[in-house]
């Protein structure tokens, strides 16, 4: 197997796992009224495990979710996307560089699981403790609204790319005529973007109220939907737009386009460095 074929193997498997997670937090936000635990990605992997043969599926999942960081770290720093050497694709880039970075614990926790050795076991916790360590930095509350509005900005991003359709550019000739699928993915970006926008807002208040204790994560979101007026309406709705997205991850996985890197500019800048 050649190192194309390598990368494209990383990238779906990388997408597949990350969408079964989605799923299964989509699940437990179902079955969260009825006792089902919180829905964040942690929890959901700890159903896997306590599945039959739940070890190796959770590996498994560990695995796809390393392709995944791997993955995100060659479309950031290789480019594989094509994006345009101008601000706006330097922004994408390092956007993705982040994405890779956000799964790195979780992909740490899946394997430590799956082979008894605990790492990542922690869960909110660890996120309030690294937003209190922010804190506590100089102007540290700025660099928590600043990971907040990062946040929002991020959610916006997936709004506009699943109303525009802006994933499309991304998948295979005539994948816009698939309706069916076409609709799963634009209510899936849609429904993780309104929840990123959540997140990103507790983020902002932890900031302006100087208490690392506000940062929340997606069960705190979809809690904070679930209080609102008809809320348990809207709660349904983000719980199907979850399972939505987690769907689309398996789309991607099988119709996205996946681009060996290109290696032209950096041969060209060795040929001049050279010269």
């Amino acid at each position: 197997m050649d190192m194309d074929r390598k990368l494209e193997w990383l990238a779906r498997s990388g997408y597949a796992a990350r969408g079964i997670v989605y799923i299964l937090i989509a699940g437990m936000a179902s079955l969260s009224t009825l006792g089902g635990g919180e829905p964040d990605s942690k929890s959901a992997l700890q159903i896997v495990l306590a599945q039959p043969f739940g070890q190796i599926w959770l590996g498994l999942i560990g695995i796809g979710l390393i392709g995944f960081i791997l993955w995100r770290v060659a479309q950031s720093i290789l480019n594989t996307d094509r994006h345009e050497n101008n601000a706006k694709g330097y922004l994408v880039r390092a956007g993705l560089l982040v994405s890779a970075a956000t799964y790195t614990g979780l992909a740490f926790y899946a394997v430590g699981q799956a082979l008894h050795l605990g790492l990542g076991s922690g869960s909110s916790g660890g996120r309030e403790s690294w937003t209190a360590w922010l804190m506590q930095q100089p102007f540290g509350p700025y660099l928590v609204a600043c990971v907040g509005l990062a946040i929002v900005g991020a959610g916006c991003a997936q709004a506009v790319k699943g109303i525009k359709g802006g994933y499309l550019r991304y998948f295979e000739n005539g994948f816009q005529n698939r309706t069916a699928l076409n609709g799963i993915c634009t209510y899936g970006l849609l429904a993780r973007g309104a929840i990123f926008l959540i997140i990103g807002g507790f983020f902002i208040y932890a900031a302006f109220a100087v208490d690392p204790n506000q940062a929340g994560g997606m069960a705190d979101a979809l809690a904070w939907v679930r209080r609102l007026p008809f809320g348990a309406i809207l709660y349904g709705l983000a719980a199907i737009g979850l399972f939505a997205f987690g769907l689309y991850g398996l789309i991607e996985a099988r119709y996205r386009i996946v681009q060996p890197p290109s290696m032209d500019r950096p041969l060209r800048a060795m040929r001049s460095a050279v010269n």
